[in-house]
């Protein structure tokens, strides 16, 4: 048995490993979404990855939906999870209600993201032209896209009673309401927004739920290039930061953690293979390809190389909204080269032509 610093059956304060990880063998980081059959709608589909479907991924959960113009992803929300999203392609409206009633109505297109905190109230329909596909993440490995609070389904089981002294209407107003959850419905397009507001009629939350992360000027490196929303670029996303980056071929991010974060990974273009370490030498390494899901565990050591001829694209979300990350060729810079000598057993003369910083993207 190795050692441990709480001893053979002592456990960590913060209790013992998930099931999935508590082997002798990692399991495999690499869910293939590409291949799973979506739940098909009148004007668009969706299909997730939680913990059924993706037993290692238990601090975040995914989403991958489409919406045709004028299809409606209905008024609803999330009351165990937040929601992170980014839009693949096309256009989409999103309307979302915060706690004191302050209503936000934006339009959407490629590389932008929003940020919904639990329990606010949203809808998301398609504007056109063509379809809109985007990604959500959700904060919560055991959330269910198929289990949300819908307001379809909630008027659907109130009495018409309750419903008419409510909204001060008679009871038969209600008749031909939806007795069961709609989740996608069909409509005409709206029609464009405003460029300004008419006077008196703003009320905004004083935090937007939109984030354009594909237009922020990207960190640079030798390998490739990183885009980052936490909470210091995106004020409102509290829980959760999102990352775009861009590794080109024969290039990698480096060995790294993540210290106070889960990943969750959705491959956009190109090909790639991921290696996590989990200590007491185990280590995994899967390929991935484009609609696949990848997870790291918190504070799991991993690094991502670009596999194939062309950028490799992908999508990283963390559930926190502080972005913290310690690198490999950081953290051996930041060492006095006699310490590390002692620490690997060889001569100290090899760390001489180590980096001197951390590379993040090395070539």
């Amino acid at each position: 048995m190795s050692w441990s610093p709480f001893g053979e059956t002592e456990q960590p304060p913060f209790g013992p490993a998930p099931a999935p990880l508590a082997g002798p063998e990692l399991p495999s980081f690499r869910f293939p979404f590409s291949t799973k059959t979506p739940k098909t709608f009148d004007g668009g589909t969706a299909k997730e990855a939680t913990v059924a479907e993706f037993p290692v991924s238990e601090k975040l959960a995914g989403v991958y939906m489409t919406l045709e113009p004028g299809a409606l992803r209905e008024l609803h929300w999330h009351a165990n999870a937040a929601e992170w999203a980014y839009v693949i392609d096309g256009r989409c409206r999103v309307t979302t209600i915060d706690p004191e009633n302050r209503c936000e109505i934006v339009d959407f297109g490629p590389g932008d993201v929003w940020y919904f905190p639990r329990g606010h109230g949203h809808s998301i329909q398609g504007i056109g032209p063509g379809t809109c596909t985007f990604v959500l993440v959700f904060d919560n490995g055991y959330f269910s896209e198929f289990g949300t609070f819908s307001i379809t389904d909630w008027v659907g089981h109130t009495p018409p009673e309750v419903l008419s002294k409510t909204f001060g209407v008679p009871p038969e107003t209600f008749a031909d309401f939806p007795k069961k959850e709609v989740y996608i419905a069909s409509g005409p397009v709206p029609p464009a927004l405003p460029q300004e507001p008419s006077p008196g009629s703003l009320d905004d939350p004083p935090l937007t739920h939109r984030y354009q992360l594909l237009a922020q000027k990207p960190d640079q490196f030798a390998g490739g290039t990183m885009r980052t929303a936490s909470m210091l670029e995106f004020p409102i996303s509290t829980t959760m930061t999102g990352a775009l980056l861009i590794i080109e071929p024969g290039s990698l991010r480096e060995p790294h953690w993540h210290p106070n974060a889960a990943e969750w990974q959705f491959y956009l273009k190109g090909s790639g293979r991921m290696t996590v370490f989990g200590s007491h030498g185990r280590a995994r390494t899967d390929d991935f390809a484009v609609g696949d899901v990848g997870y790291v565990p918190q504070g799991y050591g991993h690094y991502i190389e670009n596999t194939g001829s062309d950028t490799l694209e992908l999508l990283v979300v963390l559930n926190n909204g502080i972005y913290q990350s310690v690198s490999l060729t950081g953290w051996m810079a930041a060492n006095p080269d006699l310490l590390l000598a002692t620490n690997f057993e060889v001569k100290e003369s090899v760390f001489a032509k180590f980096p001197k910083d951390a590379l993040i993207m090395p070539k």
